[in-house]
């Protein structure tokens, strides 16, 4: 699952069992909520510090993802339905641009190119 928001962005997968090492069968009951930028999970911590808080972030220099937390599915669930309580905006990338300011920047940015490439899709499709 891709998920955008005004603090960031993340790809939630299951984690694997154990250490989450490759080659072992993903744990249903947990997910890891990935991010290509630290800055976007010290984000979420703070919004959520009660539910996500104390998870540590992970680096994994050179990987898909650098940035991770691991935490359990029903607690990223709670997560996701504050995060649509969140919405308080009629224009997603200008909420962004508000909520973040400068430091934002490059996020804002790509997200723009996310919704020319969706937008390409539906012309597409019609």
């Amino acid at each position: 699952m891709w998920v955008f928001t005004k603090y960031g962005f993340y790809s939630v997968v299951c984690a694997r069992q154990g250490d989450g090492g490759h080659g072992r069968p993903v744990d249903v009951s947990r997910v890891m909520v990935r991010a290509r930028v630290r800055e976007h999970l010290d984000a979420l911590k703070a919004r959520f510090p009660d539910l996500v808080g104390d998870c540590d972030i992970q680096e994994f220099a050179g990987s898909d993802y650098a940035c991770r937390i691991f935490v359990h599915k029903s607690t990223w669930n709670t997560v996701i339905s504050l995060l649509a309580d969140d919405i308080d905006y009629d224009n997603f990338k200008s909420e962004v641009a508000r909520h973040q300011g400068a430091a934002g920047a490059a996020y804002e940015h790509a997200l723009h190119d996310v919704w020319a490439v969706m937008n390409q899709l539906q012309r597409t499709r019609q």
